[in-house]
């Protein structure tokens, strides 16, 4: 069944409801440049029904009131729907912001089911409660579920994110207003109707697409308990701002330079093949990629060499071909924005190994995937997150220099290290200050946090510390016999107070 390609509505209290105002979002095809479909632009007097939909779900309904494996349930008819319509979901996104089909199936849809999965076993396990006695006093210690959440979802994986989000959210017992990206609301939509009809009660999720200063008329509402927004460091600076006037809890996965560090005893063959997803999946257009890559004086020629031949065998053209692997990028402001950072690095000094110069396809918002080397850390190419397919490579005189240059950064979201010693490399990774370091190309998985150090954010999500940044934590003085009797056979998996 094919998705909708235009929605007139939004969804507010458990039903698509006409917007107060008149003004639509068109998401625009970046590989035809013609409009796909529309949605409404949501007002704050919108903002203002879905936050007092949400608010009353939390406050008066029965979501945050039931057991885990209720909610659970209804999230797992989700993962159902998702996975019947896996090809659906996979055309659509890269429809709106042509993430090439092949990586579609995988990235934009395979890694939100992985993702629910994950969230679906580790809520079984979830300590909900615990028992604390000292000779100070005896405490039942609970997690509480924080109330109203606003999700602030980006346009690169909408409905990883909004399910890396909204599914904790959900499971631990909170409710949520979802703002989805302008230049993927349709998917985001879709994934929307899927709660609907997985039997979600009303105003537990609420969805309003929206343009920028109604988005931040949500993140400062005085209703929403929580932000959790993935995007631009610059963007999250603005949100952490709004949320701190407040002191309202947020979290935020922003902006990444991460880099790969490939030892001398690296396999240089098998690492060069890693950076074909490591790099370059999704057109360069996900925060974590490693796009300055780190090699010795030694290996530099060789390295560069397989990276060549790696962009050329990359075909670009268009996403919904199965032979594709990069594609255009989503709007033609970012296009822009990824030729002006090749042309700087040129001017600056560095050499185009390969790209560097028109885009191989007409239409369409395509960029000319470009490799770097004559990079000095402190351009412009090797400091900013430039979200486009373009890497820089980078010269190391020895292991401390590497790690020197790998923490030269004001992120630290990911990171690689390859060898062929994985002692050595987790000694390495645990040099390099980021959220998360893939030995030779091992991803983490969707039961470890993600999250970032430094400017690349604040919080974790995915895994119990996902989980984690939608609780309160609180605690019951109570006598020590009453805690020894309450923690006499109980392991903390469901909640022991409902209201």
């Amino acid at each position: 069944m094919a998705l909708a390609r235009t929605r007139d509505r939004i969804f507010i209290d458990g039903e698509w409801v006409d917007s107060d105002g008149s003004n639509r979002i068109e998401v625009i095809s970046p590989t035809s440049e013609e409009v796909l479909g529309t949605v409404p632009s949501a007002t704050t007097s919108d903002i203002d029904r879905a936050v007092a939909a949400a608010r009353r779900a939390f406050d008066q309904g029965s979501w945050p009131r039931m057991v885990p494996a209720e909610r659970a349930a209804v999230l797992r008819r989700v993962r159902d729907g998702l996975a019947a319509s896996r090809e659906d979901f996979a055309e659509l996104v890269t429809d709106e912001m042509g993430s090439p089909i092949t990586q579609s199936l995988a990235i934009q849809v395979g890694a939100p089911l992985a993702l629910l999965d994950s969230y679906l076993d580790l809520v079984e396990t979830f300590p909900f409660h615990d028992f604390r006695t000292a000779p100070s006093g005896s405490a039942l210690v609970t997690k509480e579920p924080i109330g109203v959440v606003a999700a602030v979802v980006p346009w690169n994986v909408p409905l990883t994110v909004a399910i890396q989000k909204v599914a904790p959210a959900l499971l631990m017992g909170c409710t949520v207003v979802l703002k989805p990206a302008p230049e993927t609301s349709l998917a985001t939509l879709a994934l929307v109707q899927l709660f609907q009809d997985a039997g979600l009660p009303p105003g537990v999720l609420n969805a309003v697409p929206a343009e920028r200063e109604v988005s931040e008329y949500l993140v400062s509402h005085p209703g929403i308990d929580k932000v959790t927004f993935t995007g631009s460091t610059a963007a999250g600076r603005r949100i952490g701002a709004l949320c701190g006037q407040n002191l309202k809890r947020v979290t935020l996965e922003l902006g990444g330079k991460s880099a790969a560090v490939i030892l001398d005893d690296a396999d240089l063959g098998a690492a060069v093949e890693s950076l074909r997803l490591g790099s370059l999946r999704n057109s360069g257009q996900i925060c974590t990629l490693k796009t300055r890559i780190l090699v010795s004086n030694r290996n530099h020629d060789e390295l560069v060499d397989r990276l060549r031949a790696l962009v050329h065998s990359m075909p670009v053209g268009d996403p919904r071909d199965p032979a594709t692997q990069i594609g255009p990028m989503v709007t033609r402001r970012q296009r822009d924005v990824v030729e002006g950072y090749i042309r700087n690095g040129m001017e600056q000094g560095a050499r185009p190994v390969v790209g560097g110069g028109t885009a191989p396809v007409e239409r369409g918002w395509f960029v000319d995937p470009t490799i770097f080397t004559d990079v000095d850390p402190n351009m412009r190419i090797a400091r900013e997150e430039i979200f486009g397919p373009v890497l820089s490579v980078l010269r190391y005189d020895d292991e401390d220099s590497a790690i020197e240059i790998a923490n030269c950064s004001e992120y630290g979201l990911s990171g690689a290290v390859f060898t062929s010693d994985i002692d050595r490399g987790i000694a390495v990774a645990s040099r390099i200050r980021t959220g998360s370091v893939e030995i030779n190309g091992n991803p983490v998985g969707f039961k470890a946090p993600v999250g970032g150090f430094k400017s690349s954010g604040i919080g974790r999500e995915a895994g119990l510390e996902g989980m984690d940044e939608y609780v309160e934590s609180k605690s019951y003085g109570l006598p020590t016999e009453r805690v020894a009797a309450l923690g006499n056979g109980l392991k903390g998996r469901e909640p022991i107070i409902r209201q």
